[in-house]
């Protein structure tokens, strides 16, 4: 099943998270996501996994909703929280309509309710391991992009606001106090600082320093 996020060869694969009180439903669902090629790891204890689980960007959480410790939508909460929570793909035995709709609202990927066949899990998890990916790819370029934008003095991160903006020198020269051919000095080393042939990348360069928020 080539889409289910199996990892290029020389790298590990996709790791999966289980959390559900009941044993025999982690077993059962630890061995089919296994025989699908992931790394699986599994907890039956919420707080057990709150501090015991590395949640090493890319992976996915598949979660139960009712648990006696703390219930999914409390630890959906919690990793909310966190610089990088997993996609999560929340299970339930019951068709709990109100709670779905909250966890779906709240990022969650998919709502399985129990009984649900092994294509659907496989499915769910493919899923949300692609989200995950698209997250942290997200998060590296919005990382690298504020490291390139460090470079720039004050002033310059002005002027690059200014021209993202799409004000003319003139503009910005009137905006911040100063003269045009200074402005003009600035643009040279903004765009030369950041390695940006044109306005276009300038300004896609500061989109991407602030990624989606539920990136």
């Amino acid at each position: 099943m080539k889409d289910r996020g199996t990892a290029p060869a020389g790298t590990p694969p996709p790791q999966v998270y289980l959390l559900d009180d009941d044993e025999f439903v982690l077993r059962m669902l630890a061995r089919v996501l296994r025989r699908a090629g992931y790394r699986v790891a599994a907890f039956d204890s919420p707080r057990r996994f709150l501090q015991e689980a590395p949640l090493t960007p890319p992976c996915c959480l598949v979660l139960d909703v009712h648990m006696p410790e703390m219930d999914g939508l409390e630890i959906q909460r919690a990793l909310a929280a966190t610089e990088t929570p997993p996609a999560m793909v929340f299970i339930s035995g019951g068709a709990d309509v109100p709670t779905s709709v909250r966890v779906m609202k709240a990022g969650a990927v998919d709502f399985l309710a129990k009984p649900f066949g092994n294509k659907e899990l496989l499915a769910a998890v493919t899923t949300a391991l692609r989200h995950a990916e698209q997250r942290a790819r997200a998060r590296d370029g919005a990382r690298e992009a504020r490291d390139r934008l460090g470079r720039l003095t004050p002033r310059e991160l002005e002027v690059c606001q200014a021209v993202a903006r799409g004000l003319r020198s003139k503009e910005i020269a009137e905006e911040i106090g100063a003269a045009v051919k200074t402005v003009n000095v600035h643009r040279s080393r903004i765009m030369a600082k950041l390695g940006v042939s044109s306005v276009a990348a300038l300004v896609k360069l500061l989109d991407r320093a602030v990624p989606p928020a539920d990136a």
